[in-house]
């Protein structure tokens, strides 16, 4: 996916994630972008809609790093897994991935994502998205060895779709960019909005 420039490309983008997955799916659109990664507290709400939780993350990270660059656009994104009601982030450690993943065995569930865009003097923009992803039942053995690798430490739901745990699903409604932690369609739209492209 390529998105052609337009003059105003002298705009430094930024994007305010550590989150290789999402610089992956970022450099795709083919702009040049640097990463920085911010403060934020990630706290949730009680009581708020996920996809306010995750636009409002996503703001916040994105607020946070135009505060630093002023001069650039900066693009946050912030995700979340919901069974049943219940946002699943990132586990704390390997017993909470555990613990997530037994719950998700067997279900579907939804994530959620949200991206933003903030530069100073205008005000900030964000998108929430949603896909709908399904798990075939999950036995002890196999959740252990997953928690073992590693991979599911700093993912929220604590599984990585495009990682080891593609092997664990059945159904996926909706963008795998949104469930990867980068809704492509919604960034390219923001993208757009503020004129750092003209098209896809």
């Amino acid at each position: 996916m390529l998105a052609r420039r337009m003059s105003s490309e002298h705009i430094m983008l930024l994007l305010a994630s550590a989150s290789p997955r999402r610089r992956e799916l970022l450099s795709t659109l083919g702009l040049p972008f640097e990463v920085l990664t911010t403060d934020v507290d990630e706290s949730l709400v009680s009581g708020e809609a996920p996809e306010r939780s995750v636009a409002r993350l996503a703001e916040r990270k994105a607020e946070a790093g135009s505060r630093l660059h002023p001069k650039a656009l900066v693009l946050g994104a912030d995700t979340l897994v919901v069974l049943e009601g219940f946002a699943f982030g990132k586990p704390r450690d390997a017993a909470q991935a555990r613990s997530m993943l037994r719950q998700l065995s067997g279900k579907k569930h939804q994530v959620w994502t949200g991206v933003a865009v903030a530069s100073a003097g205008r005000p900030t923009s964000s998108r929430a998205v949603v896909a709908e992803v399904g798990f075939r039942a999950l036995s002890a053995g196999e959740i252990e060895t997953y928690v073992a690798t590693g991979e599911p430490l700093d993912k929220a739901g604590a599984y990585a779709i495009q990682g080891r745990a593609a092997a664990f699903v059945t159904e996926l409604r909706g963008e795998l960019s949104a469930v990867v932690g980068l809704p492509m369609s919604a960034t390219l739209e923001l993208l757009r909005e503020r004129g750092m492209v003209s098209g896809a």
